[in-house]
Formats: structure tokens, C-alpha cells, sequence
């Protein structure tokens, strides 16, 4: 696939007004940039018309897939009435009645635009709620993009626990004292953390489902006994599993509710919406009828609550709600997960093929993945070549993690088996070469 005179000027125009020449971390591989035109189902096209089989999904939103009719038909409905209020909608108050309804944890809700400042008010929460300042996340866990989120995300130095390492420029290196880093999976070592420092922990914030990995048993219920035990607020950052493992997210299929949780990405349907959902009593401090009082907590934005995405989200669980819809989900998991263990293996090529649900990653490694120090044992390099002959076979997929909407079919899933199988095995044979 070479570029086309078109992608080339768009490509161009990009460079020379859009900062690195991209609006997030999302690269293909081999350098390959597209520019995306429309999608459709499983399928997006690029502005040259070539279409592929998409399992990026947007980073995750369309969770039924492109322009899914109701959800479409939801939209135009609400566009007619109007795009936004900056004041309370009939769309925004049943969603939050929705994920009241269906989520373990939730009592109340608070709405955002994006899933970063969802994770950044309920580490504000619950500041306000303890009175304490510091925080307690995972090495390599991803809770956006705010100061607190980038620390350790992805750390290159040695493992210095608790101490952490910022990902980003530009973050105050005061913060550095109020961010504690744990190894993800490893309940004793944080509790070694914990026990040390929670007279000034606020919150352990943690990915219940981190990237591509499980939490080991135990691991989760070990997190609610200490935050438990310190007066510390446990927040599961959801915004990933929220809806897609299940109505209840990570919490219902792991069986530990959490004090606080976030959600995106599903409950937008594919457009600007997070929330944070939890305890009544640490909701209640965002309610702008306390301002002035020394408890409020300030949670407000212009998109916040927005109707279009919140119509969107309606429409997307009303399909998700639908019989089967989960098991099909799980079943596409399964599908394309065993489908990429065989093509390595029959390759010669170790690999863990890590996910859950209609959610999978390839790591090229031949010892388990368990935290953030495990999964960078994976040769990137060589997955990085395979996934480019994946994406030249018409799929677009990068070698990091990778999503499945309800709309996948069986068939797309075995020709991208395939696709893999194919890529790998040439990989293996020039690696044998020598070439």
C-alpha cells in the first residue's frame, strides 16, 4: 500500500499544522500513516478509498461497531433538538439512571467530556473525602493524560518503588512526592507501600484489567482490604471495561466493587463523554448547591454532559442489552485469541496472546505477562513487522492492543488470523535466513 497523491497533500497539510503530524499515540506500523474518510460496520475507508477491517474502533468507543443505525438514528434525533445546554438533558439523566442501574458501585454519577478528566476529578474526590494529598497507581497503568496519570505510564528506568518517573515534560516535580507507584499483580509489595504511607494516601486508583492483563486472584480484594483498612478510596478506572466485559464492567466479572469508578469510551457511542460514578456521600461534594462550603469539589465543563453523546450512549447499551450480545462479544474474543495462539505457534514463534472479552494483544515473549516489567520483555521490534504485513493484508490494527465490536464477524476474524499466520511465518523465515 503506498500513498496516493491525495493522502500525500493531507499527510503534508498535517505536518505543517498539527503537531507531529497526529492528534494522539496511535501509529501504525512501518512508519504507514492513513487518513480515514468514513466507516461503516467493521470497516473503515481512507480518503483513497481503500477499506479495511478496523480493530481500532476509534480506541474503543464502537463497541457496535461504525455507525450502527440506532445509534445514527439516535444522533440525527437529538441534533434536531439541539447539540448542547450546559444544563441538565432528558439523554444525560437516563444515562446516569442507566449506569446506576447496572454498575455495583455506582450511587450517583458525575459527568465529563473525556475519560482523562473523568480519572483526574476522582482522584479530586477523593482528596476532598480524606484530606489527605497523596495517590497510589500501578507502573504502566494508563489513567490519561493529566500530571497525576503520567507518572510511570511508561517508565524506561529501573523499577524504584514507590518513587516515580514521569512520562511527560512539563510536570511539577512537586507532584513527584504525592505519587506512589506499586507493581501491578503484586498485592504484597503494595501493601508494603501502603502500610508505610497511608496516613497521606487519598486513593489507590487502579485499571482492574490493566492494558491486556488479568489481575491474579486475590489481587483485587486485597486492594479493597487495605483501602479499607487506611480510609483510603479505592477508584477502578473503567473506562476501558466499563460496559464492554459486561453491564457491570470489571467490577461485576471480578466480583470487588470499588468506592469510585470511571467510564468513556462505550457510554459515548463514539462521541465526547466520560463520567465518574460512586459512593453517594463522595458524589455528593461535587453538588454546586455546596459551593463556598470547604467540602465542594468542583466538577464542571461546557461538553459535560453533552446530549448528542449522551443519545449515543443510550442507543449503543440498548443494543448491548439485547440476548447475547455479551456471549457474542466473548466468543469473538476467544475466537481471534485462539485463532493468533495457533498462527504463532505453527510460526515457531513465542508468543503470549494476552485479553479478555472483545479485547486482544500479541506479546511476543515466551514467559508469562504479569505487570508492566513482564510485558516489556516482548520483542516490539518483531511484532511491530508482522502487524505491518497484517496491515497491508487490510486490517487496520497496530501491534499494541486491538478491539472487537459486536458487528466482527467470524469471517473477518479467521482471514485476520490468517493475515497474522501469514506475516508471521515470513518473519520467521527471514529471521532463520538471517535476512
Amino acid at each position: 500500500m503506498t500513498a496516493t497523491p491525495r493522502t500525500d497533500d493531507l499527510l503534508a497539510r498535517a505536518d505543517a499544522t498539527i503537531a507531529g503530524g497526529s492528534i494522539t499515540l496511535f501509529a501504525l506500523s512501518g512508519g504507514e500513516r492513513r487518513v480515514l474518510e468514513r466507516g461503516a460496520g467493521s470497516h473503515v475507508f481512507d480518503v483513497d478509498g481503500r477499506e479495511y477491517v478496523d480493530y481500532v474502533l476509534g480506541s474503543g468507543p464502537l463497541l457496535v461497531g461504525h455507525c450502527h443505525p440506532r445509534v445514527v438514528e439516535a444522533v440525527q434525533r437529538q441534533v434536531t433538538l439541539g447539540s448542547t445546554f450546559y444544563t441538565l438533558n432528558e439523554p444525560v439523566i437516563e444515562l446516569a439512571e442507566r449506569i446506576i442501574d447496572q454498575v455495583p458501585c455506582a450511587e450517583m454519577v458525575q459527568f465529563s467530556a473525556t475519560g482523562a478528566e473523568a480519572t483526574f476529578y476522582a482522584l479530586r474526590l477523593a482528596r476532598a473525602a480524606t484530606g489527605r494529598d497523596a495517590v497510589l497507581k500501578f507502573e504502566g497503568g494508563f489513567h490519561g493524560s493529566s500530571d497525576y496519570a503520567q507518572m510511570s505510564l511508561y517508565p524506561v528506568g529501573p523499577p524504584n518503588y514507590p518513587s516515580p518517573e514521569p512520562t511527560s515534560s512539563g510536570i511539577p516535580r512537586a507532584l513527584e512526592r504525592d505519587v506512589l507507584i506499586a507493581p501491578f499483580n503484586d498485592l504484597d509489595a503494595t501493601a508494603a507501600i501502603v502500610d508505610a504511607h497511608a496516613e497521606r494516601l487519598a486513593a489507590i486508583i487502579v485499571e482492574p484489567f490493566q492494558r491486556v492483563i488479568e489481575p491474579v486472584p486475590g489481587f483485587l480484594a486485597g486492594l479493597r482490604a487495605l483501602a479499607d483498612r487506611h480510609g483510603i478510596v479505592l477508584i477502578y478506572d473503567e473506562i476501558v471495561t466499563g460496559f464492554r466485559l459486561g453491564p457491570g464492567g470489571a467490577q461485576e466479572r471480578y466480583g470487588v466493587t470499588p468506592d469510585l469508578a470511571t467510564f468513556g469510551k462505550v457510554i459515548g457511542g463514539g462521541y465526547p463523554l466520560a463520567a465518574v460514578a460512586g459512593r453517594r456521600d463522595l458524589l455528593a461534594t461535587a453538588d454546586h448547591r455546596r459551593r463556598g462550603n470547604d467540602t465542594y469539589v468542583f466538577i464542571s465543563g461546557t461538553l459535560n454532559g453533552n446530549p448528542v453523546a449522551a443519545a449515543a450512549g443510550l442507543a449503543t447499551l440498548d443494543v448491548l442489552a439485547e440476548h447475547g450480545a455479551y456471549e457474542r462479544l466473548d466468543a469473538l474474543g476467544e475466537r481471534m485469541r485462539g485463532g493468533l495462539r495457533a498462527a504463532f505457534a505453527a510460526a515457531g514463534i513465542p508468543a503470549q496472546v494476552m485479553g479478555i472479552g472483545p479485547i486482544f494483544q500479541t506479546l511476543l515473549v515466551d514467559s508469562p505477562v504479569t505487570d508492566y516489567r513482564t510485558m516489556r520483555k516482548a520483542d516490539a521490534a518483531a511484532m511491530r513487522e508482522i502487524t505491518h504485513g497484517v496491515l497491508r493484508a487490510g486490517n487496520l490494527i497496530a501491534p499494541e492492543k486491538a478491539y472487537l465490536s459486536l458487528v466482527h464477524t467470524d469471517a473477518e476474524i479467521d482471514a485476520t488470523v490468517d493475515a497474522f499466520a501469514s506475516a508471521a511465518t515470513r518473519y520467521a523465515e527471514r529471521s532463520t535466513s538471517g535476512d
